[in-house]
C-alpha cells in the first residue's frame, strides 16, 4: 500500500493532532486517510478513516504531542503507511512572524526562528515545534514543510495592519497579522468550482468554528481580517472575548487586581460563548437550549460578525459573494441564517430552504450576492503546498 509518493500532513492543536495521509498523483494531491488524536495531555481517543470508509473510533492516553506522534506513526505503519513510504511532511505552523510569506521547507534554522515566534501565539506555536521535533526524532531525513496560517495575510496593506504604538515596540513585533489563513487559502482554492463561475471579485469569507474570524478577499487576496496580533481579536468566539475596550483589563488588573496570567485565562478559557450563556461553549448544545440565557449567547454571537462584516465589506468597497467555513459555518444552519439577514442591505437573498438542507448554495436565484458553504481543509491546502516545494 505504501509508495514513495505519499505526503503525510499535520494539524496540530493545543489539545489535539489531526493527521492525514494523501497521494501525491500528477495533477494534485488525492486525499486516502484522515484521523485525529485528541484529548492530549488528558483521557483522551484516537479516530482515523479511509476516505469514504468506516474506520477506528477507540480510547487513547497521549501524554504530549510527542507521544501522539509516535503513536499515530505507529498506527500508520500498520495499515500499510509506514514512514519509508511517505515522500515529505506538510505541518501547519500558526505564526509566520511577519517574516514568512508563503511556505518554507524546514531546516535547523528556521525551525529555531518558529520556535523564537511563540511569544507571539503562545497557546498554537510550542505544540506546531512539538510535532516537527518529534517527527524529526523519529525521521530525521523527512522533509518537512512549514505552512502558514499567518502568510494569507500578508498581501494585506501596512495602515490596515500597523499598530498605533511607539515605533521602539512595534519593532518588537507588535502590529496585527491575521490568522485561519491555510482556510481562507481553501476558500480561494475551491469557490469557483463550487459557484461554477469563477473566482468573485469580493469575498467576505466567515471561518466559524471555536476560534472565529473574518476574512475580506479581494481578487483573491487578504485586504482585511477581524484577528489581529493574536488569535483573540475579533468575532467573539467559544471561550474566547474577541475584540474588547483594553479599558477594560486595564480596569482588570488596578480593580480587581489581576495578573496578566489571570487575565490570559480570562480572555482565552473563560469568555465568549461560555461566559455570555453561562451554559456552554458549543453551539451545537446552545442552539438546542430554549433558555434565555442561551439564546442571548447566539444573538451577541451574530451581531458581533454582522458587525465586523461591515468593516470587512468596507475594505473590499462592496460584496459579490459570502462564504460559510469551519465547524459552524459549515453545519450551524439558524447561524448562517441569521448572518445572511443581517447583511440583507448588500442585496444577499437567503434561500432558506437550501440552507436548511446545507446545500453548497445558499442564496436565493437572481440574488445579487451569492452566498455559498466550504468545507474546511487546510490538511488539503498543506498537502498542495508540501507538494509543490518537494516538485
Amino acid at each position: 500500500m505504501t509508495t514513495a509518493r505519499n505526503l503525510l500532513v499535520f494539524n496540530a492543536g493545543s489539545s489535539s493532532l489531526k493527521f492525514a495521509v494523501f497521494e501525491a498523483a500528477d495533477g494534485s494531491p488525492t486525499p486516502r486517510l484522515r484521523g485525529a488524536a485528541s484529548g492530549i495531555g488528558r483521557s483522551g481517543r484516537f479516530t482515523a478513516a479511509p476516505e469514504g470508509q468506516a474506520g477506528v473510533d477507540t480510547d487513547a492516553d497521549f501524554t504530549d504531542h510527542a507521544a501522539a506522534i509516535a503513536y499515530v506513526l505507529a498506527w500508520l505503519a500498520d495499515a500499510g503507511y509506514g514512514l519509508d513510504g511517505f515522500s515529505g511532511a506538510g505541518h501547519r505552523v500558526v505564526h509566520g512572524g511577519g517574516v514568512y510569506a508563503a511556505s518554507t521547507r524546514i531546516t535547523d534554522e528556521i525551525l529555531d526562528e518558529l520556535a523564537g515566534f511563540a511569544r507571539l501565539a503562545p497557546h498554537h506555536q510550542p505544540h506546531s515545534i512539538a510535532a516537527i521535533e518529534a517527527l524529526r526524532e523519529l525521521a530525521p531525513e523527512l522533509p518537512q514543510i512549514a505552512c502558514f496560517d499567518t502568510a494569507f495575510h500578508a498581501t494585506i496593506p501596512e495602515v490596515a495592519t500597523v499598530l498605533p504604538l511607539p515605533r521602539v515596540l512595534r519593532e518588537t513585533g507588535l502590529r496585527r497579522y491575521g490568522f485561519h489563513g491555510l482556510s481562507y487559502a481553501n476558500v480561494v482554492r475551491r469557490l469557483p468550482a463550487v459557484s461554477g463561475a469563477g473566482l468573485p471579485a469580493r469575498v467576505l469569507a466567515c471561518h466559524l468554528g471555536n476560534g472565529a474570524s473574518l476574512c475580506a478577499i479581494r481578487d483573491g487576496t487578504s485586504v482585511a481580517t477581524t484577528m489581529g496580533f493574536s488569535t483573540l481579536d475579533g468575532l467573539v468566539m467559544a471561550t474566547r472575548s474577541g475584540a474588547i475596550d483594553p479599558g477594560v483589563l486595564l480596569h482588570l488588573m488596578s480593580a480587581e487586581g489581576m495578573s496578566a496570567s489571570a487575565l490570559e485565562r480570562l480572555l482565552y478559557d473563560q469568555s465568549g460563548l461560555l461566559a455570555l450563556s453561562g451554559v456552554s461553549a458549543d453551539m451545537r448544545q446552545l442552539l438546542a437550549d430554549t433558555s434565555a440565557d442561551a439564546a442571548f449567547a447566539v444573538e451577541v454571537y451574530c451581531t458581533a460578525i454582522a458587525r465586523h462584516a461591515g468593516a470587512m465589506i468596507s475594505a473590499m468597497q462592496g460584496l459579490d459573494a459570502v462564504v460559510f467555513t469551519g465547524g459552524i459555518g459549515e453545519n450551524a444552519a439558524p447561524i448562517r441564517e441569521k448572518v445572511m439577514r443581517t447583511l440583507a442591505w448588500t442585496g444577499l437573498a437567503v434561500d432558506r430552504q437550501a440552507n436548511d438542507r446545507g446545500e453548497a448554495r445558499l442564496s436565493a436565484p437572481g440574488s445579487p450576492v451569492a452566498a455559498y458553504i466550504i468545507a474546511a481543509d487546510e490538511e488539503g491546502v498543506i498537502a498542495a503546498e508540501t507538494m509543490s516545494l518537494l516538485r
